[in-house]
């Protein structure tokens, strides 16, 4: 009986590498072993270790194990691509420029895509979302202590769960288009993850922590304000009961009724950017003219800033 070699079909100088790669292939129902032996490298940075290792498996199993390695190698490369693309994006949209991009992806990764990661080298972000939570709620706390002076500690803990509510937390991260940016697996991607408002609200907390373990608390807090004043001036102006969503909508509807200009007609006028990270043009109109535009990662977002922009324009004109 003849005797038929094991095949050969990956080298590396990286035990990491090489489990990853056996993870990919026992998942396909493809036998390997690995043995201590250039490299046919998939990631775009070289991993340390000492030697060679090899994988082989089956010799008739060998065209199949070498396609799917080809077709991960090419999914792997593309998606790093993607990703540097995609943090260039995510820190315009912050206004923060991070040291150490590796937190910044990090604080992105759901821990749906860390499950299905085989090298257990990917970790999610809920270490951080724990770490975000403190950060921000401190932040926030220190600033309704110093400007709220006069208020009672119930007033200024109702102030504060407003401010970090999960609700205004993905209204904020919605502002960003943050959901455009998350790393998720591919489950959470097909049931709608990107859409998700609790989930965005998790991701900006632990963009706040990775922001303070990045720069430190004076960086953080002048992350928070840009964020977050808003929300503060809105709650010192008009207390705890005008709560922190600005409509600015409604107020421009009841502006241009009040001046006998009908309702506003709201139009999309412009599209750029890909199917995932979409950024709308609206315009609002007030019978045949137009007042204002606004731009957004949503439809939403977009109308509110071109109303907001509206009732600038219409205070000018009383």
């Amino acid at each position: 009986m003849t005797r038929i070699d094991p095949a050969i079909v990956f080298l590396t100088q990286s035990e990491i590498e090489a489990s990853v790669v056996r993870g990919l292939l026992e998942t396909h129902g493809i036998r390997t072993a690995l043995s201590s032996g250039g490299a046919h490298a998939i990631f775009p940075v070289t991993l340390g270790g000492l030697g060679e290792v090899r994988l082989t498996v089956p010799a008739d199993e060998a065209e199949s194990a070498i396609r799917l390695i080809s077709d991960f190698r090419q999914e792997v490369s593309a998606r790093v691509t993607r990703i540097r693309d995609e943090f260039h994006a995510v820190e315009e949209a912050l206004g923060y420029r991070f040291s150490d991009r590796g937190l910044l992806e990090h604080a992105l990764t759901h821990r749906s895509r860390a499950h299905e990661d085989t090298s257990g080298g990917v970790r999610d972000n809920e270490s951080l979302e724990f770490l975000g939570d403190a950060v921000l709620g401190f932040v926030v706390a220190d600033r309704l202590f110093r400007e709220c002076p006069d208020w009672d500690e119930g007033q200024k803990s109702k102030a504060k769960a407003m401010i970090v509510s999960t609700t205004a937390l993905a209204q904020v991260g919605e502002e960003l288009g943050l959901g455009a940016h998350l790393l998720l697996g591919r489950g959470e991607e097909k049931t709608g993850g990107r859409q998700k408002r609790s989930l965005i609200a998790d991701t900006f907390e632990a963009i706040v922590a990775a922001v303070y373990l990045d720069g430190g608390i004076e960086a953080v807090e002048r992350f928070i304000d840009r964020w977050f004043r808003p929300q503060l001036n809105a709650v010192r102006a008009g207390g705890l009961t005008r709560g922190l969503t600005v409509d600015h909508k409604s107020a421009l509807q009841e502006q241009l009724q009040s001046r006998d200009l009908g309702l506003p007609q709201y139009r999309v006028v412009g599209e750029t950017g890909p199917a995932h990270r979409k950024v709308f043009e609206i315009e609002v109109w007030a019978g045949e003219r137009v007042l204002a535009r606004g731009e957004g990662s949503s439809k939403k977002v977009s109308e509110q800033r071109a109303a907001e922009r509206a009732l600038q324009v219409l205070s000018t004109r009383r």
